[in-house]
Formats: structure tokens, C-alpha cells, sequence
């Protein structure tokens, strides 16, 4: 049953399941965020004779036998996703009885898709094995929404969408706006991106990959670690101890890889999410940062964060050292780790312990875990290249 609040505009995350680097769990996601231990590992087989470290998923998929419709989807990105989707399946299809199936959406994002399990096909092919068979069906973008469409057998709206690294966070957008418009009575949100050879070495090329462990806003910080993850949200009208409250969108189109130098589009969308969500900066508890390591990024989204938030310091952190940079799902992870700290009240994740940047060292970045006053509303960023570039608001209602 829909609930008001005073939110207008605002949706319910009804249930939420998320797997990368830090584990399958809430309770693992507060340990890996709440220690100094890293969560990335280190792997020989994705750059030509060099090692990388990577925030990769180490658990099991699911063995679950598709069907022939659902085989020529099958790779590891759609069974990282309903390996996820399975850990809420049963609560998502028992809510989801009382909908019409036309009236169920699924709106996903990735950067990814099926690419890895073309690669190898794909070099024997180029080396001259033509006889292997190569299902380019599997690494198109859509297919993730409809291999999810397809699992679940539902018929309503299912799409993907893949602006890089915004993608997933622009289907809480994307999601929020069809349930608002009537179109929608569940929209199934989130995004999915896997390890492969194809992004490893084309950030490697434009020297972009981090030495080490990745320094978010740090003075030594040279570049990101990739990651990978499956997070995903079912969202609807009703009222939920965390609802979406707001998105804002920007475009500055600056340039095809780095972002506005003074933060333009970063800015827009931290405003009109404020805007969207009938928040103040003033009001904003925790500020997961996109924070990617690399010079230009921190640089600008700090400039953006003074502009945003003037001199009320608000507490902030990047929580990609222990993720790795997810592509396509960093938006769906965090906003998973930003559920889990609205729910929990206890805790906010640590940002990386290196030196700090002098020039961005104005910030109240996360050094202690223990909240000391509850958080209500939080904030979590995501640009792209390109300048594609939201931001979202989630707040408590428990509060």
C-alpha cells in the first residue's frame, strides 16, 4: 500500500541484495569498511605479464540450469546478477503477487556485459581457430535486463542503461521516475559489472590503473583499481525505513575521459538532487564520494563539494580502496553501502588512511567508524566519463 511522506517524489527500497569484494552480507560490507584490511586482491591473468590488484568477487555463482532462451544469455555478468537476485528472489516474487506482470519494470546498469566470456573465444578466433563459435548475443548490453526479464518472466519495461560509471546509479533515477509517472508498480534497479581484459588494459593504456592500493583524494594517489559487483533493488511506492528521496543529472560533456576541472556538472547534480529530494546541504549526514584516485577526479569533486556545502563540513568518504571501481555498478554498490549505513546507525565507512592531499585536506573525511549523532539523510555521488554525472539522496524515516 502506497504511504506519503513528506517527500513527495520519494520511493521505497523494499529489498536489496549486493555481492563484490566485500563480501555477500551487510554484516560483511560494515567489516570490510570498518577495518584497515583490504578487501582487493591481486591478479596475474588481466594485464599481459603484469600483476593488478582488483576488488574482485570471490564467492560462488549460482549453478542454476537456464533454459535455451536464457543459454544464449548465459555469462558470468548475468550469473553474478542473479546469483544476487537470488538472495531476495523468494521475498521479491511473494511481494510482487499482488501486480499485474505488465506492471513489473526492470531498468539495470552496466559497462561490462557478457565481453569477458567473448574474450577468449575471441583471440583464438583472431589467431586462427574460425571454426569457434562466438555469441555476440551475450555481450550486448541489453541483455542483462532481458536475461533478468527473462528469470524472472516478468512483461513490463526492461531495459539497460550504460553511461560508464553513472550507469547504475541513473536506474534509481530511471526507476523513481517510472513509478512516479504510473508507469511501474516494482521496478527491479541496479546495476552489474565483471572483471575483463577489455577495461583492465584500456584504463592501463590511458595510465589510469593505481600502482597499489588506490588513494581516494590522497597526496601520493596515482590512478584506480577495477572492480566488480552485483546490487540490485526492488523499489516501489511504499514507504521503507530508507527511501530514495531524490536524484539530480548533469551533462557537462567537458571532455571524453576527464571531467570539468572546476566541477561544473559534479555541482549541477549534487544541487538539483538536493533540489529533487526537498533536502538542504545543511541536512546531508554522510557524502559517499565517487572518489576514484585519480588526480583530475578528487580534484574536482572536492572543488564541487566546497561549492555544494560551503562551510558545513560533512562527513565524507570514498569507499573505493575497498571495492575497487566497479564501472557500471560502482552506483549500485554504494548506494547499497549507503542503505546499510542508514539502517544501521552505528557506523560510517572509513576513507583510505594515507596522507591526505594538502590541497583537498579541508574535508571531514571518515577516520573514526562510531557515529555519534544519527544519520538521517545521505548522499552519494557518480561521474562519468563524458560528464555523465548524478547524484542520489536516500533518507531514514526511522529517524
Amino acid at each position: 500500500m502506497t504511504q506519503k511522506t513528506q517527500h513527495g517524489n520519494a520511493v521505497g527500497i523494499v529489498y536489496s541484495a549486493s555481492l563484490s569484494a566485500l563480501g555477500t552480507t551487510a554484516y560483511d560490507v560494515r567489516h570490510a569498511l570498518t577495518q584497515k584490511q583490504s578487501c582487493l586482491t591481486a591478479r596475474q591473468d588481466l594485464l599481459l605479464e603484469q600483476s593488478c590488484l582488483v576488488g574482485a568477487y570471490t564467492g560462488a555463482l549460482t549453478n542454476t540450469v537456464f533454459d535455451e532462451q536464457l543459454q544464449r544469455l548465459d555469462c558470468r555478468n548475468l550469473r553474478l546478477a542473479i546469483t544476487a537476485l537470488q538472495q531476495i528472489e523468494d521475498q521479491i516474487r511473494a511481494y510482487t503477487q499482488q501486480f499485474p506482470s505488465h506492471r513489473l519494470a526492470i531498468i539495470v546498469g552496466t559497462s561490462t556485459s557478457g565481453i569477458a566470456d567473448n574474450e577468449e573465444a575471441l583471440h583464438q578466433y583472431f589467431s586462427g581457430e574460425s571454426r569457434l563459435p562466438i555469441s555476440y548475443q551475450k555481450q550486448e548490453m541489453n541483455s542483462l535486463a532481458q536475461g533478468l526479464k527473462q528469470y524472472l518472466n516478468w512483461h513490463g519495461v526492461a531495459y539497460t542503461i550504460s553511461t560508464a560509471c553513472s550507469s547504475s546509479t541513473k536506474a534509481f533515477a530511471a526507476g523513481q521516475r517510472l513509478l512516479n509517472a504510473d508507469l511501474a508498480d516494482a521496478v527491479l534497479v541496479g546495476g552489474v559489472d565483471t572483471l575483463c581484459k577489455l577495461t583492465l588494459n584500456g584504463f592501463y593504456s590511458l595510465d589510469s590503473l593505481a600502482h597499489d592500493i588506490c588513494r581516494p583524494c590522497g597526496v601520493d594517489r596515482d590512478g584506480i583499481n577495477i572492480g566488480e559487483a552485483a546490487s540490485l533493488f526492488l523499489l516501489s511506492k511504499e514507504a521503507t525505513p530508507v527511501m530514495l528521496l531524490g536524484a539530480g543529472e548533469s551533462m557537462d560533456a567537458w571532455h571524453i575521459s576527464a571531467p570539468h576541472p572546476e566541477g561544473r556538472g559534479a555541482q549541477q547534480a549534487m544541487q538539483k538532487a538536493l533540489h529533487n529530494a526537498g533536502v538542504t546541504a545543511q541536512q546531508i549526514d554522510y557524502l559517499n564520494l565517487h572518489g576514484t584516485a585519480t588526480p583530475q577526479n578528487d580534484a574536482m569533486e572536492i572543488k564541487a563539494v566546497r561549492q555544494v556545502f560551503g562551510s558545513n563540513q560533512v562527513n565524507l568518504s570514498s569507499t573505493k580502496h575497498q571495492t575497487g571501481h566497479c564501472l557500471g555498478a560502482a552506483g549500485a554498490l554504494e548506494a547499497f553501502i549507503c542503505q546499510q549505513v542508514l539502517l544501521d546507525q552505528s557506523w560510517l565507512p572509513l576513507h583510505q588512511f594515507g596522507e591526505i592531499d594538502p590541497e583537498l585536506a579541508d574535508q571531514r573525511y571518515v577516520q573514526n567508524v562510531e557515529v555519534t549523532q544519527p544519520i538521517r539523510y545521505a548522499m552519494s555521488n557518480s561521474f562519468a566519463f563524458g560528464g555523465s554525472n548524478i547524484s542520489l539522496i536516500f533518507g531514514s524515516l526511522s529517524v
